[in-house]
């Protein structure tokens, strides 16, 4: 299989992308993903409204990460195939139109195929990844991809916020209004940024590029190991945020939903902290980096439990969850991209997969457990998939260590 991108951008600037480029596109990337969370804090509205028990409402969370991991399968790698510049308009249009359909659904079916079909699109930040690396140079790739990614991990915690504000000013359905519009606006902007490219393709076909992607990690243990991981802690991630506006909408509480949307700010600052991943993945150090950050996510949910106690407890556990994942994330891609420098679209996208089926995991399963055991429940189901996750890091740590005598012993023979 050719290696080479399937298209190469011309008349593009020898300086790549801009400073502002890169900001507004990190910003896009940031409102894209920002669809697929808006509906964590507000369930408790949108079930009333349209009918659903609260353990079935967990469906919402679920369909979109269920329709997010189609997108990455189906949608991303048409980025090989055919101009990334047409696709990301193409998909930001339709994306708007997902979500009008959402914000005017009136019946429950409706209701969970628009979210599904948001999911599908919200895949539209990845398809900005690989283009804002593939706009810049070789120099400047690196900078330019952790601005993207942080404008991610913004997008992300900060949809709770943005949500919980917007719904208690104009209900649930505003939020998803008003992010149509500015999704609007945005490939509007995109249209103005984003440099118009001739295709040059190569021999390589859509089907053989989907096929590819599962060959590569059942070939490298490396791969399926940093997916398995990707998996878990992103169950953990969802398990938390989306039953946390259960208990907190609830009495003795009854916070409002944009009280509840601040609690994503506390994470927002975790997942600040977490860029030191990165620069210590790239120093050696991202074996070390990961397992130290397992460690952390499980001792954070031994302070998420205190919630029916002390919300103060609970917001430092909400900083190390936030934290602890975010910097899991970044030495995962930095590993996996590392391995295949020039597949890294593709496996980005299949790393993704992984994430997404994490997330539909902990979502369905964090709103069965709270109504079956409340909070308690929801804390042990966390820290069980943080403690797997842990023991998998464990397991691969020893399997390493015990190589390396066997490999040192060969030499010796040598």
């Amino acid at each position: 299989m050719d290696e080479k991108s399937s298209y190469t951008p011309r008349g593009i600037h020898p300086h790549g992308l801009s400073r502002a480029q890169t900001l507004i596109i990190a910003a896009a990337a940031g409102l894209s993903v920002g669809n697929i969370y808006y509906a964590q804090p507000l369930l408790d509205m949108m079930a009333h409204e349209i009918g659903m028990s609260s353990a079935a409402i967990g469906l919402i969370v679920t369909l979109t990460q269920v329709g997010y991991g189609l997108g990455l399968i189906f949608i991303v790698p048409l980025g090989d195939i055919i101009d990334r510049r047409k696709l990301i308009i193409a998909q930001g249009l339709l994306l708007a139109t997902a979500l009008v359909i959402v914000a005017t659904a009136g019946a429950k079916l409706l209701l969970l195929a628009g979210m599904g079909a948001v999911g599908l699109l919200a895949v539209l930040v990845q398809v900005l990844v690989a283009q804002a690396a593939a706009l810049a140079t070789q120099a400047q790739r690196g900078t330019v991809v952790g601005t993207v990614t942080s404008g991610v991990v913004t997008g992300i915690l900060a949809a709770r916020s943005f949500a919980g504000t917007v719904a208690d000013i104009g209900g649930w359905r505003a939020v998803y209004l008003t992010s149509a519009l500015l999704t609007v606006v945005m490939v509007g902007v995109l249209v103005s940024v984003l440099p118009r490219q001739s295709a040059e393709k190569n021999s390589e076909r859509y089907i053989p590029a989907l096929f590819s992607i599962p060959g590569m990690f059942l070939r490298e243990p490396l791969l399926l190991f940093r997916g398995v991981l990707a998996l878990l802690i992103f169950a953990s991630f969802s398990t938390f945020w989306t039953a946390l506006v259960l208990p907190l909408s609830a009495p003795p509480l009854s916070y409002s939903h944009t009280q509840i949307g601040l609690f994503g700010l506390v994470g927002l600052a975790g997942a600040m902290g977490a860029t030191c991943a990165g620069r210590l993945a790239d120093k050696g150090f991202g074996q070390w980096t990961t397992g130290i950050s397992l460690a952390i996510l499980l001792a954070s949910w031994g302070l998420i439990a205190f919630l029916p106690f002390s919300i103060a407890v609970l917001l430092l556990g909400v900083f190390l969850l936030d934290f602890a994942i975010q910097a899991v994330h970044v030495t995962n891609l930095s590993v996996i991209v590392t391995l295949h420098p020039q597949k890294s679209g593709r496996l980005i996208g299949g790393y993704m997969v992984f994430y997404s089926i994490g997330s539909a995991i902990g979502a369905i399963a964090a709103t069965a457990t709270y109504s079956r055991s409340s909070w308690s429940g929801v804390s042990v189901l966390g820290a069980t998939f943080s403690a797997i996750a842990l023991a998998l890091w464990i397991a691969s740590l020893l399997s390493t260590t015990a190589k390396r005598p066997a490999r040192i012993s060969e030499c010796s023979r040598e």
